[in-house]
């Protein structure tokens, strides 16, 4: 057993060796980091780096812009998660019914989103949703509709960046859902079929059960990504309106690389760590009593 143990551990070696290169040691120094008032002089020389404890963890607690921050976040997975999953759900569904046809075609054209560069899209989202020239407020004024300023107003700048996330990122959950759709066994719809049951009962009470484990590693991929909202707001709106749109990574790339504020933006990093791995570890424990009832 020792021989064989030793033999695991000498195989496994090099990947932990490089797990813990770059990863563990950067993940390592940042803790460290986040514990001390590294900023841009700091850089300059580290001589003039001091330790700071937990004092830029208890100052971002009392620091109005982080809670707004956070809010904004919340506010963006709350509804975005739910959408997004729901949409994904959906669309696997249609892919898998019997009567859908062309399913490769459509299937490469709702995950072409997904591969395509963030960037680049939101760059044409914003063009798409102007309030003067764009496509979606010149559709609106044909039929009677006056001008929305979707990026302008702080009412509806975070529902069009939501908008935006769920269009690009759905495709990677249905083709997740589109797989464990299929790995349900077909006797068990031709049975409830058989029972009288309609195709609402068979979705309540065969399709959402069997796909629970699935649900379950979507709804934890999903959560922990849009928590990690940034490249959306700040090529849209720049964390406009009267900061509407500001989400947790946004004001740590404007404590970090805007105001130099190096230690506070990595307090910012592992509060948002904490936030995800207890919103998480709250989602697997929900999903373990389930399978359990």
């Amino acid at each position: 057993m020792k021989r064989r143990s030793l033999a695991g551990w000498v195989f496994a070696a090099p990947a932990l060796i490089v797990i813990g290169v770059f990863f563990g040691l950067p993940v390592l120094s940042a803790l460290a980091l986040s514990l001390t008032d590294f900023d841009l002089y700091s850089l300059a020389d580290p001589g003039n780096l001091r330790f700071a404890g937990l004092g830029n963890y208890i100052d971002l607690l009392q620091t109005p812009m982080f809670w707004k921050s956070l809010g904004n976040t919340a506010y963006f997975v709350v509804l975005g998660v739910p959408l997004s999953i729901s949409l994904s759900l959906a669309a696997a569904m249609l892919l898998n019914a019997p009567a859908a046809r062309f399913k490769a075609l459509f299937r490469t054209a709702l995950f072409a989103p997904v591969v395509t560069t963030l960037v680049a899209v939101a760059v044409i989202w914003r063009y798409l949703f102007h309030t003067r020239y764009g496509l979606v407020n010149w559709g609106l004024g044909q039929v009677g509709i006056n001008p929305v300023d979707w990026l302008g107003d702080p009412r509806w700048a975070m529902p069009t960046i939501i908008g935006f996330a769920v269009w690009k990122n759905f495709g990677y959950n249905m083709v997740i859902f589109l797989a464990g759709l299929q790995a349900i066994p077909k006797d068990l719809y031709e049975a409830a079929r058989i029972d009288g049951a309609t195709r609402w009962q068979q979705f309540l009470h065969i399709t959402l059960p069997m796909l629970g484990p699935v649900l379950l590693v979507v709804g934890v991929i999903t959560v922990s990504g849009y928590f990690q909202l940034f490249a959306e707001p700040y090529v849209m709106t720049r964390g406009d309106p009267l900061q509407s749109t500001v989400s947790v990574l946004y004001f740590m790339f404007e404590e970090g690389f805007k105001w130099w504020n190096l230690g506070r933006a990595l307090a910012v990093a592992f509060l948002l760590f904490l936030i995800i791995l207890g919103v998480t570890t709250l989602m697997l424990r929900f999903g373990k009593r389930k399978e359990l009832v």
